[in-house]
């Protein structure tokens, strides 16, 4: 079996001591170095290249964004990024996102051997992903993001553990549509792709990014910052109305509801489901109960099956539903999954989206 060879860059001995001993007790992994910042990364890489890198963005001589991009523009790689769980890192930590990594697994700024214990599979699993990415539609956009933190101890339980399936009547037409969107590994460079090709008047939507808690506000403000629609992270009880573009909390499930002819969404703690919190499935289960026919489900690029069931139920609520395709994604796993239940009505790359959404 051919392992995946990994380079470990951060400027701290005692995480890179941890991270190399996590990485190293799977046995699919090689470890072939670790830097302590950017330049001595490049020089080990000039002699053996890695397939993946896990890669600190707060460094001495080059930070970890300078040389994300002098990756990205002269080998695409790539990067697991490995960030302490703070919101003044998370905005440094988006913009690293943003210039071509694939994920984001979190550290502690204290608790090391907790980590060790706790976390070890989130940083496997990420490594294993990234290695199966396709390199080529890692290309930074202007700017860039992530996968959200999975449990890999509780079972992987379904959207059943939040709420119950629809009935067999969807609900009744209304003037309001909506468009539920769900996505993971290189999914933020395929919003921002999607949302800020949008205009101002256009459907409301409500969106499942794979990402860890505390990094979705900055994820949904740097998407605002770049849209003609207004786009920011879910509260509890937020309207979901035309222009505006809600992003689910990383760490808390989001559902949509319906009260009258409006629709609302509640934002909820509860368990992992398809070992993510939020899930693709409880949303779209929730958009297939509340809005049926009313709504449009988009899946788009990401790693595992979150959503296929999701929008199988949407598809058989009468809704309009579309996968993105394979030679636009940088993981075709969501995107498969659902095509193969049956639940895609329509298969298309990521820059005939918009006009999907558009046209209901």
């Amino acid at each position: 079996m051919t392992k995946i060879k990994v380079l470990i860059v951060d400027d701290s001995a005692v995480v890179r001591q941890v991270l190399q001993a996590v990485l190293e007790s799977d046995p699919s992994i090689q470890v072939i170095g670790a830097a302590s910042d950017p330049i001595f990364a490049l020089d080990r890489m000039n002699r053996e290249w890695p397939d993946v890198i896990v890669l600190d963005v707060e460094m001495p001589r080059m930070d970890g964004i300078t040389f994300l991009k002098k990756i990205m523009a002269e080998h695409p790689t790539p990067v697991v990024i490995c960030s302490t769980l703070t919101e003044r890192g998370a905005a440094t930590t988006v913009q690293a996102m943003e210039a071509g990594a694939v994920t984001i697994v979190t550290k502690p700024k204290i608790g090391l051997k907790q980590f060790l214990s706790d976390s070890a599979a989130d940083l496997i699993n990420a490594v294993k992903e990234a290695a199966q990415v396709n390199v080529s539609r890692l290309q930074p956009r202007q700017a860039r993001m992530p996968q959200g933190m999975k449990d890999k101890v509780a079972p992987k339980l379904n959207a059943d553990a939040i709420l119950p399936a629809a009935g067999a009547h969807a609900m009744a037409q209304t003037t309001e549509r909506i468009v539920a969107i769900g996505t993971s590994t290189g999914g933020t460079q395929a919003l921002e792709a999607v949302l800020t090709a949008l205009p101002r008047v256009c459907p409301g939507i409500v969106v499942v990014q794979h990402m860890p808690e505390k990094f979705t506000a900055s994820f949904a403000a740097r998407l605002d910052s770049l849209c003609e629609i207004e786009v920011r992270e879910a509260r509890n009880n937020d309207r979901v109305i035309p222009g505006l573009a809600l992003i689910a909390p990383g760490g808390r499930h989001m559902l949509l509801k319906r009260s009258g002819a409006y629709y609302h969404v509640e934002v909820l703690d509860g368990p992992v489901v398809n070992r993510h919190r939020p899930s693709v499935d409880v949303l779209f289960r929730s958009v297939a109960k509340f809005a049926g026919k009313n709504a449009t489900g988009i899946i788009m690029t990401g790693m595992g099956d979150d959503g296929a069931r999701g929008m199988k139920e949407m598809h058989e609520a009468g809704a309009p539903t579309v996968a993105q395709d394979e030679a636009t994604c940088v993981v075709f796993g969501m995107p498969k999954e659902a095509i193969k239940l049956g639940g895609v009505g329509r298969v298309m790359g990521l820059h005939d989206i918009p006009g999907a959404i558009l046209a209901g």
